[in-house]
């Protein structure tokens, strides 16, 4: 809307008769140029220059440059107006726009031209400097004695040498900014280069996710093939073992009346129950493909802590980083958990009191109670699906529904796991100690038990019988008469006896071959073949608590707060160190030793180097404000490290 002024103006401005004037002053104008077509006294301007115009359309040369012009890409004109030279040039100096937003801002308080002149060497300045260092004290005074002579120095020669001073000091500032300037751009590509890490590293985690799932397939479908393969055979069996007449099958019934009563009779021997021909065997399914990302972290990362239990930790072990882990408390209770995930699989039920060790061998567990019994596990039973668990999108690009640990909010609890999830998965129980097991290790068909009733016993895991059973306190009693010495008899430790160690504090076996460490801090080494010691490791002072061996080395740890490597060539002591607290856990990989000291980290020494150094929620404990429980067991696999603490809480590392 205009203001009463500007319409004052405007009707000022425009009025009537101005506009009768313009109109009149157009007309004439135009009259005058065209003039009427028949008046010869009007000018012929216009009509000359159509006239003109008309010829020159009509000459064929202009007609085909106009049908050429038409027809021409916008290309054709470019090239037809630029010379060669000048389209390479413009091709090579255009910049485009995406190029043009991210121009640096130009911060740089010296010019390329002095940039390009301190990159220049000072040869002159350079000989001249190292010339003065080889002259001697005595050229230095006749060199002032001469100047004494001569006078003062000329002003000339003081000007220059101040010029050369502040050229160099001009220089040396330009090196330093550039050097500086490099060390930013070194920084922008490091933090650039560590954001393309982390999508590369989720990318691998993303691999390595897709794999678990196949494998989890893959061992469904192997699982159905043997139980169709197993129905199979029974139905075979049945029709095999038909009665051909009704004598024959009276005289069968009484046939398996029988053999029913001497497996009945058998199953309840001390020895084992033994499993019925059609009874599943431990069948080991390994795994085609190993995670490796925790090769990526940095030494020391947390990659998860689960709150396993409500009690102290008692055992753990897992069969390959990011696989399967199971732990036991004291809160009487076997868990079975996803690493990758986070979550609990599931319970293994069985026992009547609290597991006190266990060892997890690709899908198969073993595991050793204080109610004397031992009882293995085949995890590939169990029901358990891994596309429920973290935060997936399926194939449809619908989000998949999460669970509480895929936000990894640690207020949040584990979806509890289904009440049927392994109730396939036992195999078999292994009864034959008299008091609670301590120690156990299997490798192959061969199972090793240690228990408190001072008994190692060897175990046929396709039979499921005991095929051998070790007196210990014998065994060091023969060896001390065969061996007319000191060495392989029971001996005291030297410290009050500790209600707390276990008499056999751990073992490990490989073919013929047993390492057991006992109560009185001696490390024997036994011949499974003959049953018999040939060999004691004298050194503890203290109940050895765990051991591991390789080919060439036997690592022990004891209750005497020290851990030493022996040379199993020699039988002589190759390392040793020694912690503030007593070792209640060990293990080793081919680089680091792991070891729990009672304190609330993992004791970490790398083998490399030599380098002691500390792993666990205890190194940030005074930063976080937090006191963590003390570490009670440890495991370690290719640097993925598991320990178990006080308060039931299972922590996940990097070492």
């Amino acid at each position: 809307m205009s203001t009463p002024d500007e319409d004052t103006v405007l009707s000022g401005a425009l009025s009537t008769r101005n506009l009768e004037a313009f109109g009149r002053k157009v007309t004439t104008t135009a009259g005058h140029l065209i003039g009427p077509l028949g008046d010869p006294a009007a000018p012929n301007h216009y009509q000359n220059a159509m006239s003109n115009l008309h010829r020159g359309i009509r000459r064929p040369g202009l007609q085909r440059k106009v049908f050429s012009f038409a027809n021409s890409s916008p290309t054709e004109l470019v090239r037809s107006k630029l010379s060669t030279s000048e389209i390479q040039y413009r091709a090579v100096t255009y910049l485009p726009d995406e190029l043009l937003q991210n121009i640096p801002e130009d911060d740089n308080v010296y010019s390329l031209f002095q940039g390009f002149q301190a990159t220049l060497p000072e040869t002159h300045l350079e000989y001249r400097k190292g010339h003065r260092r080889r002259q001697s004290r005595g050229q230095k005074l006749l060199e002032e004695a001469d100047s004494d002579k001569e006078g003062m120095p000329k002003i000339g020669q003081l000007r220059s040498e101040k010029e050369h001073l502040n050229h160099r000091l001009e220089m040396l500032s330009v090196r330093k900014n550039m050097a500086s300037a490099e060390i930013r751009e070194i920084d922008t590509k490091i933090a650039n280069m560590n954001i393309m890490r982390k999508i590369v590293l989720d990318r691998l985690a993303d691999f390595e996710e897709d794999e678990a799932l196949i494998e989890h397939d893959l061992v469904a479908v192997t699982n159905k093939i043997d139980d169709l393969q197993d129905e199979i055979d029974d139905t075979a069996d049945v029709s095999q073992s038909s009665p051909t007449s009704k004598a024959d099958g009276d005289s069968d019934t009484t046939l398996s009346e029988s053999q029913a009563m001497n497996a009945s009779f058998m199953s309840e021997s001390i020895y084992e129950k033994i499993p019925s021909p059609r009874s599943r065997r431990p069948k080991i399914m390994r795994r085609k493909s190993i995670p490796i990302r925790h090769e990526h972290f940095e030494p020391g990362s947390n990659i998860r802590e689960i709150q396993a239990h409500n009690d102290m930790i008692t055992a753990l072990d897992f069969d390959f980083p990011f696989g399967t882990m199971v732990t036991a408390a004291l809160d009487d209770t076997v868990r079975v958990w996803d690493l990758n995930a986070g979550r609990c699989m599931g319970m293994l039920e069985g026992h009547h009191a609290s597991v006190r060790c266990l060892q997890v061998e690709d899908n198969l567990v073993a595991t050793g109670s204080m109610d004397a019994s031992i009882r293995l596990w085949d995890l590939s039973r169990a029901e358990y699906n891994p596309q429920g668990t973290g935060n997936r999108i399926n194939k449809d690009g619908e989000e998949v529904e999460e669970d509480h640990l895929g936000f990894e909010n640690p207020d949040d609890l584990p979806p509890a796991p289904p009440a049927s999830s392994m109730q396939d998965c036992p195999l078999f129980s292994l009864e034959a100690h008299v008091d609670e097991v301590t120690a156990l290790h299997f490798r192959g068909d061969t199972l090793v038990s240690g228990s408190a009733d001072k008994t190692l016993r060897q175990w046929d895991l396709q039979t499921g019988r005991c095929v051998q059973t070790l007196d210990v306190l014998w065994a060091a009693a023969q060896a001390s008469s065969t061996m007319n010495s000191n060495d392989g008899q029971w001996r005291q430790t030297g410290r009050l006896p500790d209600a707390s160690a276990d008499f056999v504090g751990a073992l490990q076996c490989f073919d013929a071959a047993l390492a057991c460490g006992t109560a009185d801090g001696m490390v024997r080494l036994w011949d499974l073949r003959s049953g018999q010691v040939h060999r004691s490791l004298v050194g503890h002072t203290g109940p050895v608590s765990c051991l591991q061996f390789d080919d060439v080395h036997l690592v022990t740890g004891s209750l005497d707060r020290s851990i030493r490597i022996w040379d199993l060539r020699t039988g002589s002591i190759y390392d040793a160190y020694a912690h503030e607290n007593p070792i209640t856990s060990m293990q080793f990989d081919t680089r680091r030793i792991v070891s729990a000291a009672g304190e609330d980290v993992a004791k970490i020494y790398d083998k490399t180097d030599g380098r002691h150094w500390d792993c666990g929620a205890g190194v940030t404990a005074e930063e976080d404000g937090t006191t963590p429980a003390t570490v009670e067991r440890v495991r370690i696999k290719d640097g993925y490290l598991t320990e178990g603490r006080k308060d039931g809480m299972v922590g996940v590392w990097t070492c």
